[in-house]
């Protein structure tokens, strides 16, 4: 067997493990794309006899390309906006959710992406992947103690930003759906009992001018959002998995999608709402 062959396969073997690296570094699955074949270029340079755990040697080599983007994304962002897409796709179809596997939430997606290149290496490397810091280090270009920081920043980001789900899908599409029903009839007291009090709203709307604020913070505000704009624009929408969690899909008479719009629940109350609005997202 030549050693491109003997790349290949392993390759192919961790592929699933390596593409959920890239996407959480990335956020993008065209990039998660580019990623794993710049990779697979780079395999071309190395000798695979000194290479003891072809699944950690893998992931180093991933993580290298990824920051290497990250940062080229960086120097970029001012012009282009962040590159970053919701992951959708129809809700109870169980061939399009095996799709969702390396998906994270996007209010976790929001917040990675504003981390720097180094940061969102260390906090994604070691805290969900399990690499060792030393390990991390050579990947960010700095001492283990240095990375071990960098992580600790990200970790702080994410708790204070972005919560995660503490409900199962069943229990997350009830909640959702009874806030859809609610907005429907811009009923705000309904819309009350389903935000937690420090519910966040956030809407992304790219290069497009905003006809309202990126942000509102607490129960009320988001509600009477809703109880406004939901009698229009929840007609337009249909259960939907985004990035993994229950969410919906809004479609123009097109059929073309005009907006995509994640939840994050716990205990049976909404605490964050993140609608995409962004064209350059949702095509």
């Amino acid at each position: 067997m030549d050693d491109q062959q003997w790349f290949a396969e392993q390759l192919a073997q961790h592929r699933p493990r390596l593409r959920a690296v890239a996407y959480r570094l990335l956020g993008s699955q065209a990039e998660v794309d580019d990623a794993l074949q710049e990779a697979w270029l780079r395999t071309t340079r190395a000798d695979p006899t000194a290479i003891t755990n072809p699944a950690a040697w893998l992931t180093t080599l991933v993580g290298r390309v990824c920051i290497d983007m990250l940062r080229a994304r960086q120097a970029r962002r001012e012009q282009f906006g962040a590159t970053w897409e919701p992951l959708v796709s129809e809700y109870g179809d169980p061939e399009a959710a095996s799709l969702h596997t390396d998906a994270v939430g996007i209010a976790l997606l929001v917040v990675l992406d504003s981390l720097e290149p180094a940061e969102r290496l260390a906090v994604v490397l070691h805290d969900m992947f399990g690499m060792p810091f030393a390990q991390v280090a050579t990947v960010v270009g700095r001492t283990p103690a240095a990375t071990r920081q960098l992580a600790s920043r990200a970790r702080r980001r994410l708790r204070e930003s972005a919560p995660q789900p503490r409900a199962g899908l069943p229990a997350q599409r009830r909640v959702v759906d009874a806030f859809l029903a609610a907005a429907r009839a811009g009923d705000f007291d309904a819309l009350l009992t389903l935000l937690d009090p420090d519910v966040v709203f956030r809407s992304d709307h790219g290069r497009r001018a905003r006809l309202a604020p990126a942000v509102l913070t607490g129960a009320r505000a988001v509600a009477t959002r809703a109880a406004d704009a939901g009698p229009r624009f929840a007609r337009l929408c249909a259960p939907a998995l985004v990035n993994g969690a229950a969410g919906v899909v809004a479609r123009d008479r097109r059929g073309r999608p005009v907006a995509v719009v994640g939840f994050t629940v716990h205990d049976e109350r909404i605490v964050a709402i993140d609608m995409i609005l962004d064209p350059d997202k949702l095509r």
